[in-house]
């Protein structure tokens, strides 16, 4: 979310300055890449590049690419191989051993549904959304629809762009597929007589966390969550920590009583929160709230484990006993054990558990791991046959 963000921070300035631009996309992969579908880049006139499709080895002809987009006012599919090592036709061995194809989309400011259009809407709300893009790997002569379909999850809002029927009905089955597996993947179906490919995109909501606590040691921690474009909230009794002015780069800062913290929050399963007043009564009576929370998949609790057990040990003295299905979702200590010291480093070390247990993994050093990085499976162009009658039996038994 972070990389959007700051694409359509990028096209809102375009737009005061008059810019032309395009945007890029990875749309699909085969094999290794140092990004992965979804990776955008908004390219403008002047040679200004927001977000990256890379590792910084694609851009300078990408640069190229997009401002030929830009001039043609069309959609462009280019195909990146970099599976040849002795290949020097970008100037660099790229070494990365993939087939990368990026779509470029000239953007057109005056069209209220154009890609950036689209991506803003995600961003309006908390919301989960699916975004797909249509583009053909077979003609690269033929045409490339482009984005051009979103569905928003909260307010079960569909866009789509100079498409037909039956193309509409079949996308938002494609939709709420995408919803019901909460990930991406791609399909190819004819459309207008020509065979393209869809990148259905799951966009999940960006990660929220929620810190209690306005000490020292949560300053870095509020800037490096700042850094990966998650949302933070910090929340403290004390009036004269919990300020704007200490935290100015986190998205709100609430005084409270801990018994009234939850008041003020929305939860969902992508909301995190840290337990790190260093006030052990404070903490407990959060705890206590938030062990009933079942929508809350993660309370870290700063200090040793022998806190937290004190902690359990109190709650079923008052009658709360915490079960151990809630005790898997509290992290106590919290954090990867990386060796930290430091503020900083506690903070590197929340983060990273936080994000591990985003991505559902252990969080061990990549050199051990014998499967590739990512998972070659998403990949792959269609379902099963048996996969999509599947969903859609259960789709009609849902809506009966």
């Amino acid at each position: 979310m972070k990389e959007i963000s700051d694409i359509i921070k990028s096209y809102e300035n375009a737009i005061m300055s008059g810019k032309n631009m395009a945007l890029a996309t990875v749309v699909h992969v085969e094999g290794s890449s140092y990004r992965r579908p979804g990776a955008r880049m908004l390219v403008t006139d002047d040679g200004q590049l927001t977000g990256a499709i890379s590792g910084g080895c694609l851009e300078g002809d990408a640069l190229r690419k997009a401002l030929l987009a830009i001039s043609q006012q069309k959609n462009k599919l280019v195909t990146y191989d970099t599976t040849d090592e002795n290949d020097t036709t970008l100037g660099v061995q790229l070494g990365c051993n993939g087939i990368i194809h990026i779509l470029f989309e000239p953007i057109h400011i005056a069209d209220k549904d154009n890609p950036i259009e689209l991506l803003k809407r995600v961003l309006v709300k908390r919301q989960n959304a699916v975004l797909i893009t249509l583009f053909s790997l077979k003609s690269r002569t033929g045409a490339q629809p482009g984005t051009c379909f979103l569905h928003l999850e909260t307010e079960d809002q569909i866009i789509t762009k100079d498409l037909k029927e039956p193309a509409i009905s079949d996308l938002l089955v494609d939709s709420q597929l995408a919803y019901s597996k909460s990930d991406s993947f791609f399909k190819t179906f004819l459309y207008d007589g020509q065979n393209l490919t869809g990148f259905i995109e799951y966009v999940n909501t960006p990660p929220s966390i929620v810190i209690a606590g306005a000490g020292n040691d949560t300053i870095p921690l509020v800037e490096m969550a700042n850094i990966l474009g998650w949302k933070t909230t910090v929340v403290d009794g004390r009036a004269g920590h919990a300020t704007k002015q200490r935290f100015p780069n986190a998205t709100r800062v609430i005084v409270s009583r801990a018994e009234d913290v939850l008041n003020h929050i929305e939860c969902d399963e992508r909301t995190f929160f840290l337990l790190m007043t260093h006030n052990y009564n404070y903490d407990l009576a959060l705890l206590k709230q938030l062990v009933t929370v079942e929508s809350c998949q993660y309370t870290g609790t700063l200090g040793p484990k022998k806190k937290l057990e004190r902690m359990f040990s109190e709650l079923e003295e008052n009658g709360i006993g915490v079960t151990e299905e809630q005790k898997t979702r509290i992290y106590g200590p919290v954090g990867l054990d990386i060796g930290a010291e430091t503020s900083e480093e506690i903070a590197l070390s929340v983060l990273a558990e936080i994000k591990a247990v985003l991505s559902n993994r252990k969080g061990f050093s990549l050199r051990d791991k014998m499967e590739p990085i990512h998972n070659r499976s998403d990949q792959k162009v269609d379902y099963s046959k048996a996969e999509m009658e599947e969903f859609l039996c259960a789709v009609q038994i849902a809506t009966s």
